[in-house]
């Protein structure tokens, strides 16, 4: 059974349509994509998740476990991959 998507309108006014809580508007999220680093390889979920815990950068999320991560709502399967790719590209892991 598929969840009823109820029209949403953000604080900026853009209208969109979700079948969940998730505050999040597609619009925003794609007018805040940063254009480089680790957080421009995650898709917003991931990519929110990690910014609404405070990690914005490779130095902060190597102090968390992957286990840790993958606990946030927002961190699907194909972010672990990524993100262990961009802390080996520096010289980090996960704790």
């Amino acid at each position: 059974m598929l969840a009823e998507k109820r029209l949403k309108v953000c604080e900026k006014g853009h209208t969109f349509y979700k079948s969940t809580d998730c505050p999040s508007c597609p619009t925003c999220d794609q007018e805040n994509k940063p254009s480089s680093g680790f957080l421009s390889k995650l898709s917003s979920p991931a990519r929110n998740a990690l910014l609404h815990a405070g990690i914005d950068r490779l130095e902060k999320l190597s102090t968390y476990t992957e286990k840790d991560i993958v606990k946030m709502h927002g961190i699907g399967p194909a972010s672990l991959p990524i993100m262990r790719s961009s802390l080996e590209e520096e010289g980090l892991s996960f704790k």
